[in-house]
């Protein structure tokens, strides 16, 4: 049976993305996103809050577009995979867990972080036309670096200058 390692979230960037290449000329983008829960404790009444930080890694023309139009506290929906790593450190083992993104979508406007959004899937497009005319999606499938667009939400226009449209989150 095979398995499934599969991670959705939606949270705010608690740092602007850092970008840097490898050394075949890769683009890899990291940067930390914060997903908080609420409840109300059933003993005090008082409002309880935790806030959990994940760490977020993307590679090639998808990081450089993260890197271009994310930065601190913008919202965006994530969907990756966890990703373990090793290393040793002063002779003990230490673990990182990461998640890699294979999908996500910008929630918010990047000026007031209300409004907007943008899908893309897999390893890179570009964001299509002027305004806001419509995302685009990519397909892991494609190869050879050709990238089709596809509009995600047609029918939303405007004469804004700002490349990502409004659509709402993609489930």
């Amino acid at each position: 049976m095979a398995g499934l390692n599969k991670v959705m979230l939606i949270g705010r960037l608690g740092r602007d993305p850092e970008i840097r290449y490898s050394q075949q000329g890769v683009a890899v983008v990291n940067f930390s996103i914060a997903t908080s829960e609420q409840w109300t404790d059933k003993n005090t009444g008082q409002k309880q809050e935790r806030t959990e930080w994940h760490n977020i890694v993307s590679f090639g023309k998808q990081a450089e577009i993260l890197e271009k139009y994310l930065s601190k506290g913008r919202q965006v929906y994530i969907e990756g995979s966890l990703q373990t790593d090793t290393y040793d450190k002063d002779g003990q083992t230490h673990y990182s867990t990461k998640i890699k993104v294979f999908n996500f979508q910008f929630l918010g406007d990047r000026q007031d972080n209300q409004s907007g959004g943008h899908q893309q899937q897999g390893g890179g497009g570009q964001p299509q036309g002027e305004g806001r005319q419509g995302g685009y999606q990519q397909n892991n499938a494609q190869a050879n670096n050709q990238y089709q667009q596809q509009p995600t939400n047609p029918g939303t226009t405007g004469s804004g200058s700002d490349p990502i449209p409004d659509d709402d989150i993609p489930f």
